[in-house]
């Protein structure tokens, strides 16, 4: 009997990620010179759903050569197929499988590809994804996106989208939530997000595990030599009874260079 309860309690490891799109003008810390780096990472920490962000086709077919074991749904912003950026998911397809997905535009028209409304700067977009855990046998959904880096309005307006469409898409099923929200915690789109008086809230992973958050509280370094702030503006929102063991940020170097101008933040849940 032991080892059945064992067994349903092995933990999901999920993980968030702004890949930063592929610019030359980066120079060094172009994709090209990160891209092994990035998928080492997460690799050596066993993620087994990924949310990315910023990451244009190609990079795309990078990383799913250099994570063999991973397949991906989502689709370019621009047109709903491979043009712009991504707000994809990487899942390992030994641990998860997926039973349906789709994207949805953060605008006033969701369903329209390319769509964008409010003062956002650019289209943006939520992918999500249902699962079924081969190993728990268990059903969950996962949401990723990346909210507008100029509009106050757009970053407010999308909270709201994103809390109403998590719950008319997932229901009463656990959900897991990653994404860029370009937001500090005591931001309006992360208040929005988290408000308990809310029904339909979601609960920041991070205050929710059991071990103490390892690693740095801010997760955008600019390529600089540390993060740039002590404010988180990556997250893994949870809906649902999960248990969270554990909550890190991933701040690696190799020889004072990062994957990313973000770190990756990674979490250990049981559902």
């Amino acid at each position: 009997m032991m080892t059945t309860v064992l067994f349903a309690q092995q933990p999901l490891k999920v993980m968030t990620f702004n890949i930063r799109l592929n610019v030359a003008s980066d120079s060094l810390n172009a994709w090209p010179y990160r891209k092994d780096k990035l998928a080492s990472q997460v690799l050596f920490h066993k993620a087994e759903l990924l949310g990315v962000q910023e990451a244009l086709h190609g990079q795309m077919m990078d990383l799913g050569e250099r994570l063999p074991q991973f397949k991906f749904v989502g689709v370019g912003r621009e047109d709903g197929k491979t043009k712009g950026e991504y707000s994809a998911i990487f899942y390992d397809t030994t641990r998860l499988q997926v039973l349906q997905s789709n994207t949805f535009w953060l605008s006033l028209t969701p369903e329209v590809p390319g769509s964008k409304s409010w003062d956002a700067a650019i289209t943006r977009i939520v992918t999500w994804a249902k699962f079924k855990d081969r190993k728990t046998k268990k059903i969950f959904y996962a949401f990723n996106t990346h909210f507008d880096h100029m509009g106050k309005v757009a970053r407010k307006e999308s909270a709201l989208l994103l809390l109403q469409k998590v719950k008319a898409i997932a229901g009463t099923t656990p959900a897991v939530i990653t994404g860029d929200f370009n937001a500090k915690p005591t931001d309006e789109p992360i208040q929005v997000v988290t408000d308990k008086n809310n029904p339909i809230h979601l609960l920041d992973s991070k205050d929710m595990s059991a071990t103490p958050h390892y690693g740095p509280s801010g997760t955008f370094n600019g390529f600089r030599s540390k993060e740039t702030d002590d404010q988180p503006i990556d997250y893994i929102f949870l809906k649902g009874k999960w248990k969270v063991l554990s909550h890190a940020t991933i701040s690696q170097t190799w020889e004072g260079r990062f994957a990313s101008d973000h770190f990756s933040v990674l979490a250990e849940l049981v559902l």
